[in-house]
């Protein structure tokens, strides 16, 4: 893979210079924080990422910010969360996700979402814990 540093980092600069709101300096993460991908059905990586999110533990996000990526179909955004993790563990979480037009409308900032992470990785992703156990979610909430 002869250059692909190369071309990430060509990528990644090209991203901030068209989406500024995008960077990593405005999402407030650190340097470590892959990026966003510009379209995530295309990128492996982030096809890989959201499935291993799907299995992730359970934690929950207060909304800080959200950005629309796209309109193309259903709204593509990205959610800024301040995430606290069950031991205790916090951090900015960003979550790439696909929200109908009503979800859209209902986001609010300081709104406290259950979210997945990798704990193992630790790398700012999470996504939206749709399939969350009702039961699961309140006990996260009755720990805090």
């Amino acid at each position: 893979m002869l250059g692909s540093r190369k071309r990430t980092k060509k990528l990644d600069d090209l991203m901030a210079r068209l989406r500024p709101d995008l960077s990593r300096e405005s999402l407030g993460v650190g340097p470590a924080f892959p990026g966003i991908a510009p379209n995530p059905l295309l990128s492996s990586a982030a096809r890989k990422r959201k499935a291993e999110l799907r299995a992730g533990a359970l934690a929950l996000g207060v909304l800080v910010d959200w950005r629309e990526v796209s309109s193309d179909g259903s709204p593509r955004v990205v959610l800024v969360l301040d995430v606290e993790t069950p031991d205790g563990t916090a951090f900015r979480g960003i979550a790439d996700e696909d929200l109908t037009i009503t979800e859209l409308t209902r986001l609010a900032p300081g709104q406290t979402l259950p979210v997945r992470y990798r704990p193992a990785v630790m790398d700012h992703y999470v996504a939206l814990a749709r399939d969350a156990d009702p039961a699961q979610v309140q006990g996260l909430y009755d720990r805090r």
